[in-house]
């Protein structure tokens, strides 16, 4: 590790191996040669003077890539592309007249970054799918334990924790679709030239349309793509970049809503992320159990969301057939957003593995609402015992007035059921008013819906993904 230069945090403290290597230098320059590879055996295939020879001779070299001579040529060339293409070239010397034969730049760059793009979507969605097991078994264990819903941040109607962890799988149900929708529709660039017309294909082709489209076909299909984009300039459509990180970000929005729950539950003394032994809370203040896990996952998740617009603008300002103020800025948004959403994942299902629920700290809260919530049914059942609706409705409300006030201005209990029992009109017990007081009676249908969530919804893609679920770790680096 360099002490004495900047490095981003998502490489030295946040994201995992497999995503930096997916965005790495290896990867990128090994795929390039893959490419041409691919390109100079679907030219020999359709006729063009490649040998067997020459594809075997870029074959066995793509993995040993020398750095230090590609800088040399850079230093020399300006040129990244043609720098790469000359330290390819000089472990390949037959191959070399051949190498990059009729493509452009973006031959290697563009379709590039979609394969990458694709493979790092692939893990986003097997890391997404580690999350949903760990909320999943939370939900189910927690199905039917009541707790306050809240509105407002005020207190409403009976849910369950295990019903309000359904709603946090659903939101990344949500995303997974996307992903899937995203991978599924990702498609190469081809060879489509300069300016995408492939005019220089068509003068190698001697004018062979049919030839010309074949050899994308034969590109995509060594590469894993069914198809090639259509139309395009020199690059892809920049749109591509904004959808993806589009996707990435709203994965960063499920996050953060789950992390700003969790944050309040947490304040709430209700719902705790994991805390280990050993944990320092706070330098100043001992005692302190800071939930910083989620803190994290709400930071990246701002960085990811605010990322957008990166792509957003490069899309909009792109000139023609191509300009080049697109590419220092996707070297940054789109890697770096890929590497923040798999360290937002990683937190997460770190978290959602180890939640630590107080269910006494949560049944004392219910207590303290739940007169409140069951006035009406109170009421209902005075009405049955011969009272009039309209009286008891308006006594309740008095009541209840009442013992808002002792519970805000006097920081005492809440005594509405005392004031009911003393009150004549309800013709009730305190014993016959406190049947109503089951918070049991309150949630509803949320044990129900979770199982049916969980059956329905959530258990096909586990099964669907069940690979992603084999050797998972969710060890944090700090």
């Amino acid at each position: 590790m360099s002490t004495n230069r900047y490095e981003s945090p998502l490489s030295s403290r946040y994201a995992s191996d497999e995503m930096q290597y997916i965005f790495s230098p290896d990867k990128k320059f090994s795929t390039w040669r893959r490419l041409w590879v691919a390109l100079a055996r679907a030219e020999m295939e359709l006729g063009l003077p490649v040998t067997q020879e020459q594809v075997d001779e870029l074959e066995a070299h793509i993995e040993d890539i020398d750095y230090a001579r590609a800088a040399q040529w850079e230093k020399k060339l300006r040129h990244d592309v043609m720098a790469h293409v000359h330290t390819y070239g000089e472990l390949c010397p037959k191959a070399m007249p051949i190498i990059h034969l009729g493509a452009t730049s973006c031959y290697v760059g563009d379709n590039t970054d979609v394969i990458l793009m694709r493979e790092g979507l692939e893990l986003v969605r097997d890391k997404i799918v580690r999350v949903l097991a760990h909320l999943g078994d939370f939900a189910d264990k927690y199905k039917s334990l009541p707790t306050l819903g809240f509105t407002h941040f005020q207190a409403a109607q009976l849910v369950t924790v295990g019903k309000r962890a359904s709603l946090w799988m659903h939101e990344l149900l949500m995303d997974l679709e996307e992903i899937e929708y995203r991978i599924s529709t990702l498609k190469l660039l081809g060879s489509k030239g300069t300016t995408g017309t492939q005019a220089s294909f068509l003068e190698l082709f001697a004018g062979d349309h049919k030839k010309v489209k074949l050899l994308e076909e034969k590109i995509a299909k060594e590469m894993g793509f069914d198809a090639v984009v259509p139309v395009s300039g020199q690059t892809y459509s920049r749109k591509l970049d904004y959808n993806v990180v589009s996707t990435l970000a709203g994965v960063a929005q499920s996050a953060s809503k789950f992390a700003t729950d969790l944050r309040l539950l947490c304040h709430l003394k209700e719902v705790e992320e994991p805390f280990e032994k050993n944990q320092i809370g706070s330098s100043a203040m001992p005692y302190k159990r800071n939930p910083m896990r989620c803190e994290r996952i709400c930071s990246l998740a701002r960085y990811v969301i605010v990322d957008v617009g990166n792509p957003a603008v490069t899309t909009a300002t792109q000139w023609f057939e191509r300009t080049l103020d697109d590419s220092a800025n996707k070297r940054l948004s789109v890697p770096e957003a890929f590497l923040a959403v798999d360290a937002i994942l990683n937190i997460w299902a770190n978290v959602a593995s180890g939640l630590v629920v107080h269910p006494k700290v949560i049944e004392k809260h219910v207590l303290e609402e739940l007169p409140f919530m069951a006035s009406e049914n109170i009421m209902m059942d005075a009405v049955k015992r011969g009272g009039d609706r309209q009286e008891l409705h308006e006594r309740i409300r008095v009541l209840s007035q009442e013992a808002g006030y002792s519970v805000k201005e006097l920081g005492q209990s809440n005594n509405l059921i005392d004031l009911m029992a003393a009150d004549p009109i309800f013709g009730m017990t305190k014993e016959e008013l406190s049947a109503h007081l089951d918070p049991s009676a309150y949630i509803g249908r949320c044990p129900e819906q979770v199982e049916e969530f969980l059956a329905e919804n959530v258990a096909p893609v586990l099964k669907r993904y069940a690979e992603a679920l084999e050797g998972e770790e969710t060890e944090l680096s700090v």
